[in-house]
């Protein structure tokens, strides 16, 4: 008889096998258990301790963790009718099980009791936070609301998670659906690579010429090189429109489902107490009031503006004297900015594309991480690689220097149909302490890079580089974690808005000579990148950063301003009504500063807010921005790859989870609270740039 893989434990699941018909059934025994748990630690003979309270619920809700984290990942990453259809069947299960959870009274009950003993002062620091944030979710989950009100937040919930999978699921559809067939001449000064990826896609499909997609390996370039310009205009267009009301099957339109899911929102809110869903969401943040979030960001975007609208101004000069563009649309952006980089340093982000072939990246990767925490990195291959999803899927242990397993990883580099855009760490394994030993943390590493072509490696952009080493600053957040604590390993406990703190730290290292040097081998020539190059690039580092900034704090302060727009008392910015489209162009009016298209409908796509876990939390990139790049200066001080630097941020930050505030983490490591000082020269937007 076949064992359903779902249910392997500790050991890591056949990913290979699952089948959508395992989904219901592995979540339903899974669910039984964990609910004949609850009634165990629930007796009201046992004195509830954090052996007979804490540990055993947490040992059965990390099974069930694991394998919905399997689920979630497979729907993520090779999405079919069929295991849709399973992942969406059973999450109203899941959900309701979770919400009952956070609403058990005896649970709470028992938490209360554990809280108020005497024994409770004679547990760890860890701990100790542990309980009290458990309470805290207790009461975010509606446990002291009366049945009714109980009710009423546990249909909320159970509709807010279909909604946001519904989401999900029609921008992946409309992505998926979308596609142009041209001749090759159309894609003049589109990269070789990029045309013969279109080329191969065509062929696969039976049909001459190049398929374009609006997948980010195909887009991205065709927007950046394509000289036609309808051929930008019609793909542009495509793109910002998918899963809308202008887009190509009403059926995927999103925009009913940003209504409900923000009035959702609000009324969960409400239910807890709170005037609006984003005075909510802070409250497992560090920032602490919208107020404040919204100062931040208008503070930073008053510094970044005038620098914003000198790097707009030059573009538009530039576009009308040198490429014949009297006005520059949306879709010309991309394009003119390329050539006025290339023409103003000298050199095209392709040039330096060819010195970054996949495994010279990954190594050069994994020697920073190597030295600078003392590990080391090995794939795991053939018969050794455990099954995976694809076949491009590869498998890495980190060992420390006994040879000891500290943690693992899969990575999933390319982009494909049927898997969804964007790049993203998952955590199905936390460090956890089981019997007969200690389980070791695995993480997800997803990216959406252009795959090889023609038998040629896959190359990577310096873009692209940065994306990967922020994806894995996320990962060593998990797998560096020392904290094997339920509820405080790894990301466990992590104020949301520091989550970003590794990830954009990491990302320093790839301005760094040393580092690209040793990450750097020409594709053809086999050469390491020349330091002229290298010093180009360095040039152009914050090229347009004032745009890049204002773009980020656009999308955070809408964030924000949507979570609050239902609020009746709380501010909108001058003239803007409260639909959804009328805030974020209200705040277009305010900050934007390069032209948008009538058609935009990128609030239908924004998956971070109304499909992810950014929803009133999008400007945690900004706020932990300012954390990374404080940070850094440090090692800028001691020497880039110092050890003992290193040792003393895997100490203080990476090694400690959720088991402390972040900020005290932060002051542990840097000896002072964050300064935005560094975060405005890595930017170049001083008062001498």
């Amino acid at each position: 008889m076949r064992t359903n893989p779902l249910l392997a434990f500790p050991e890591l699941p056949d990913l290979s096998v699952v089948d959508a018909a395992d989904v219901a059934p592995a979540i339903d025994q899974l669910l039984a258990a964990t609910r004949a748990t609850i009634e165990r630690v629930v007796d009201p003979l046992a004195p509830p301790t954090w052996e007979t309270l804490v540990e055993p619920l947490a040992d059965s809700l990390d099974r069930l963790d694991r394998a919905w984290s399997a689920v979630a990942h497979l729907n993520a990453v090779v999405n079919t009718p069929a295991l849709r259809d399973a992942y969406n069947s059973t999450l109203p299960r899941l959900i309701a099980f979770h919400t009952e959870l956070a609403q058990d009274a005896r649970l709470y009950a028992r938490y209360q009791a554990l809280r108020a003993a005497p024994a409770y002062g004679a547990l760890d620091a860890v701990k100790q936070r542990v309980i009290e944030n458990e309470l805290r979710d207790f009461r975010l989950g509606g446990a002291d609301l009366d049945a009714g009100a109980q009710a009423e937040y546990k249909a909320i919930e159970a509709e807010l998670a279909q909604l946001s999978s519904t989401f999900n699921d029609h921008l992946l559809d409309a992505t998926n659906a979308w596609a142009l067939f041209v001749d090759e001449t159309t894609l003049a000064g589109v990269p070789a690579d990029v045309v013969a990826a279109a080329r191969e896609e065509a062929a696969a499909a039976g049909r001459t010429g190049c398929k374009l997609t609006l997948r980010m390996p195909c887009f991205q370039p065709v927007m950046q090189y394509a000289h036609d310009r309808d051929l930008r205009a019609r793909l542009h267009r495509a793109y910002f429109t998918r899963a809308s009301d202008l887009g190509d099957d009403p059926a995927l339109d999103n925009t009913p489902l940003i209504g409900k899911l923000l009035a959702l929102r609000q009324r969960k809110a409400e239910l807890l107490g709170y005037r609006n869903f984003a005075e909510l969401s802070l409250v497992r943040k560090m920032a602490d009031t919208p107020a404040a979030v919204l100062a931040f960001l208008r503070d930073l975007a008053a510094r970044a503006r005038p620098f914003a609208e000198r790097d707009m101004a030059e573009l538009a000069q530039f576009a009308r004297e040198t490429l014949g563009i009297a006005t520059l649309q949306p879709w010309d952006i991309a394009y003119a900015s390329e050539k006025l980089c290339a023409a103003r340093y000298d050199y095209s982000e392709q040039d330096v594309k060819r010195y970054f072939p996949e495994a010279r990246v990954l190594a050069g990767l994994f020697g920073v991480v190597e030295s600078l925490y003392g590990v080391t990195i090995r794939e795991r291959e053939g018969a050794a690689r455990p099954p995976v999803w694809h076949p491009t899927v590869r498998f890495f242990d980190i060992t420390d220097d006994e040879g000891s397993i500290v943690g693992q990883f899969y990575l999933d580099a390319y982009a494909r149909p049927g898997k969804q855009g964007g790049a993203w760490m998952d955590d199905p394994v936390n460090r956890r302490a089981l019997e007969g030993g200690e389980a070791h943390p695995v993480a997800y590493l997803t990216c959406n890079f252009a795959a090889p072509v023609e038998g040629k490696p896959a190359l990577f952009t310096h873009r692209e580089v940065i994306t990967l080493f922020h994806e894995f600053g996320h990962g060593l957040h998990l797998l560096l974690t020392r904290e094997a604590t339920p509820g405080a390993s790894g990301l466990q406990g992590v104020e949301w808005d520091a989550v970003e703190l590794p990830s954009q730290f990491m990302e320093n290292f790839c301005w760094e000579w040393d580092v690209v040097h040793a990450m750097s081998r020409h594709a053809d020539t086999g050469e390491t990148i020349p330091r002229a190059l290298f010093d180009k690039l360095i040039a152009a580092r914050n090229f347009q950063s004032g745009l890049a900034t204002v773009r980020q704090i656009e999308f955070a302060i809408a964030d924000m301003l949507l979570h609050v727009s239902l609020d009746p008392e709380a501010p909108l910015p001058a003239g803007a009504a409260r639909s959804p489209q009328a805030v974020v162009d209200a705040v277009r009016r305010e900050v934007r500063v390069v032209p948008v298209a009538a058609y935009d409908r990128s609030l239908q796509a924004f998956a971070h807010i109304f499909a992810g876990g950014y929803a009133a939390g999008y400007y945690s990139y900004k706020w932990a921005e300012v954390l990374s790049a404080d940070a850094f200066s440090l090692f800028e001080e001691t020497g880039v790859l110092s050890a003992d630097t290193g040792r003393r941020f895997r100490d203080e930050v990476l090694a400690r989870g959720g088991g402390r505030p972040a900020l005290d983490s932060f002051v542990a490591f840097r000896g002072r609270p964050p300064q935005i000082d560094a975060l405005l020269r890595h930017n170049g937007m001083t008062l001498s740039s």
